[in-house]
């Protein structure tokens, strides 16, 4: 059985959170007596906010803001969504779903509205969200979360599950998540901590920092510098022409830039090391007393003396294997320069 909620124009409640006012709260509706399990939402223009809790706090709260002037009043926003949008709030099989669609291929921008929502469900519910603009927030989450926005921000925080995040512009900030997360941004900035599991995150252009991740971690940007430090697990992080800097690693690495410096500390080896450069300087540091197998390429190496070294060695490479061989160390610089220390 199908239940519709009639849209009704409610009085303003006090809320708490920074995303909308209270002023430009349209309905609220409660959903504890249905034990919500997905959520597919969509909107013009506005954000989205879904967070897991208990059943008997679950409710929609829809915000209504005009795109030119701000805050509208009760009526206002009525005659504005009546006239020009259909608003569908309504539950079936457990399945909450929120759309708004435009009546008209051409609305008066003067008269243009912003629809937001905030959702209030149970921890283990999934969700299909979409937006043209706004930004997209979820957090306390279990399950498969899909979401998609044209150019606002993505906040992930404290999601379990398989995670699937795409934004045409906006940053990308994931926080205390696991299992399998995806996030994608077309040119924003992305910051990731406190996260294990599969993990891939990719800009166009923006800018990565991780930190304190742990898992098979997947980073890359076409013109960002890169930034990661506490990482455990594997790392492959590359970046098309700025500079990246890596430290207090203890994971397997593979990471290379086009043209700036590449620095890299690590606290302890994983399985391998792969470093590469099209033209800047490679600085790096590990351990000492580890079995490595060594291979390093550039226009000119600088090191410190190396005991227990058996191979070749010259200005320009140094093949061979240090304290009888074992994780494999591949540098190349390209034109560049490599510094290889061990601390």
């Amino acid at each position: 059985m199908r239940k519709h909620f009639t849209i009704l124009l409610l009085s303003a409640i006090s809320i708490t959170g920074n995303a909308q006012s209270s002023q430009d709260l349209y309905l609220t509706k409660s959903l504890s007596t249905e034990a919500i399990q997905n959520v597919e939402a969509s909107t013009v223009g506005g954000s989205i906010e879904v967070s897991g809790g208990n059943n008997t706090d679950s409710r929609i709260e829809v915000y209504v803001r005009d795109n030119k002037n701000g805050t509208l009043t009760k009526e206002e926003m009525k005659s504005r969504i009546e006239t020009d949008y259909d608003l569908n709030v309504s539950v079936s099989n457990h399945k909450l779903t929120a759309t708004v669609k435009q009546k008209h291929q051409n609305i008066n921008w003067k008269k243009s509205v912003s629809i937001s929502y905030k959702i209030f469900v149970p921890e283990n519910v999934s969700t299909d969200l979409n937006t043209s603009g706004g930004s997209i927030r979820l957090e306390k989450l279990s399950g498969t979360q899909d979401f998609s926005t044209s150019g606002g921000s993505l906040e992930v925080d404290h999601l379990s599950g398989k995670v699937r995040g795409r934004t045409s512009g906006g940053s990308i900030d994931l926080s205390d998540s696991k299992d399998d997360i995806d996030l994608t941004t077309s040119g924003g900035s992305i910051e990731a901590s406190d996260c294990t599991g599969k993990i891939k995150l990719s800009t166009s252009g923006g800018s990565l920092r991780l930190s304190r991740m742990n898992g098979d971690i997947n980073a890359t940007t076409s013109g960002g510098s890169a930034k990661a430090d506490n990482i455990q697990g594997a790392l492959s992080i590359h970046t098309s022409g700025s500079s990246m800097k890596l430290e207090d690693l203890s994971c397997s690495l593979e990471a290379s830039t086009s043209g700036s410096d590449i620095e890299v500390s690590m606290k302890s080896l994983g399985k391998y090391i792969k470093l590469s450069n099209g033209g800047g300087d490679i600085d790096l540091a590990i351990p000492k007393g580890n079995g490595i197998d060594i291979d390093l390429r550039a226009r000119k190496i600088r090191t410190e003396s190396l005991n227990n070294f058996n191979g070749s060695q010259d200005e320009q490479h140094i093949k061979g294997t240090l304290n009888g061989g074992g994780t494999p160390v591949t540098v190349d610089a390209g034109g560049g320069s490599i510094y290889f220390a061990l601390k």
